[in-house]
């Protein structure tokens, strides 16, 4: 028989203005206070290799998992365009409100590359309700390498605009202006001062999209000392292949902090 408590549903958080977040949620059996949160990266969504072998983990230990898409991602409203830093926290701040209603009052945060950006700084503000972060391949320069990457000519039309074209093998979607509007107050070093949650991270040596220097630097200068960083020689940006031994060393993680 299938224990109803460890088995996924599909499910939905109404936010203001019709738009809504599409999210899959396990309840657990162990730990009732506390669940695991995945949150994807840019262009994906909530499920996919990672999230599961996280979500078996989670299986494996009891513990309540869920995971949601962005808005403008997966099976949430609106576009990429709406996509600004504020907007993440803003969901990250629905999700966390609807886990507490369900009893789940502390949180570990699984953040893939832009989500390890929105988990960092949702960890910083949510310091009570947060326990800990696992990192996997962390955008913290996210909105940083985005903007540099441009020409002043292109920097310039896109504030004009409000959008932007972006294309990689992946997407070919626009980009609003408010993604990067507010880049100086999330920057890496902002992200460092007065960090006191304890984080794991991953990252590859291989990887082309988010460079292993991000975690560097975030290990390298921040003061809290319950960091620690792995490197995967040959990781790519996806760390696909390393998806079980990430999740099972993130649930050992987490264990120790409970």
């Amino acid at each position: 028989m299938v224990d109803a408590n460890t088995n996924p549903i599909q499910t939905r958080i109404a936010l203001s203005g019709r738009a809504h977040l599409a999210g899959t949620y396990v309840r657990g059996t162990a730990a009732p206070d506390f669940a695991v949160l995945w949150v994807h990266g840019f262009g994906s969504h909530r499920g996919g290799e990672k999230s599961e072998a996280v979500q078996q983990e989670c299986a494996r230990r009891g513990w309540a998992f869920a995971a949601f898409d962005f808005r403008g991602h997966g099976e949430s409203s609106g576009t990429m365009a709406d996509l600004s830093p504020a907007l993440l926290l803003e969901d990250l701040a629905a999700i966390r409100i609807w886990l507490a209603t369900r009893g789940h009052t502390r949180l570990g945060l699984v953040g893939s590359s832009m989500g390890g950006f929105a988990s960092a700084w949702f960890a910083k503000d949510n310091r009570k309700a947060v326990v800990g972060c696992a990192f996997v391949a962390p955008g913290f320069g996210f909105l940083d390498r985005r903007w540099n990457a441009l020409t002043e000519a292109e920097r310039a039309e896109w504030a004009r605009t409000g959008r932007m074209r972006f294309r990689n093998e992946w997407l070919d979607i626009e980009l609003g202006y408010d993604l990067v509007a507010a880049r100086e107050q999330y920057a890496p070093f902002a992200l460092l001062t007065g960090w006191r949650t304890p984080a794991l991270l991953f990252h590859g040596l291989a990887d082309d999209v988010v460079p292993h220097t991000d975690s560097l630097y975030f290990i390298e200068n921040v003061g809290y000392a319950h960091v620690e960083l792995r490197l995967f020689k040959d990781g790519d940006h996806r760390l696909a292949v390393y998806k079980h031994e990430i999740a099972t060393a993130a649930g050992t993680f987490f264990a120790n902090l409970l």
